[in-house]
């Protein structure tokens, strides 16, 4: 018989959870890590502005599923773009080329990847969030944190105009 290892529940309101500086832009407040539920996935939400862009990449070990909680984003996904309102929801399924963009004033995404294996990846291209936190757009710091610790692909940048 298997030995299973027993998780503690989770139970954490936003208030509680970690927020970080993403160098893409945004601000992600970690709702479950890796860790909490043993590297199933992992769960974080995305408070992003207008014009936040992401460069053209694919998550080569991962689906990522984006659920709109507010505001809308245009979506790039596999050489289609679809705008993607509060209520809406995108499944990039491992492999496929995607970016988006912030087009309403603001945007909230509750971000889920499963599994949970590229934490590593979004740790290395963000910094805990203070008053003293340069809020700083970096691709190159992107790309060298999924250089080092894998979980994403950067393709190219981003596929919209004026990008």
């Amino acid at each position: 018989m298997t030995e299973q290892t027993m998780l503690a529940p989770v139970v954490r309101n936003a208030e509680e959870a970690e927020p970080r500086w993403f160098y893409g832009g945004g601000v992600h407040t970690w709702m479950a890590t890796a860790e909490d539920t043993g590297g199933a996935f992992l769960l974080f939400h995305d408070v992003m502005e207008k014009g936040k862009r992401t460069p053209l990449h694919t998550h080569p070990e991962t689906e990522e599923t984006m659920y709109v909680l507010d505001g809308e984003i245009l979506m790039h996904m596999d050489g289609t773009e679809s705008q993607v309102r509060t209520g809406g929801v995108v499944v990039a399924p491992r492999h496929v080329p995607h970016a988006f963009l912030v087009v309403s004033d603001t945007a909230t995404v509750l971000a889920l990847q499963t599994p949970g294996i590229c934490q590593a990846f979004y740790m290395g291209a963000s910094e805990p969030l203070t008053d003293e936190t340069e809020r700083i757009v970096d691709f190159d710091r992107i790309r060298e944190s999924g250089e080092i610790n894998g979980g994403i692909k950067i393709l190219g940048p981003p596929p919209f105009p004026g990008s």
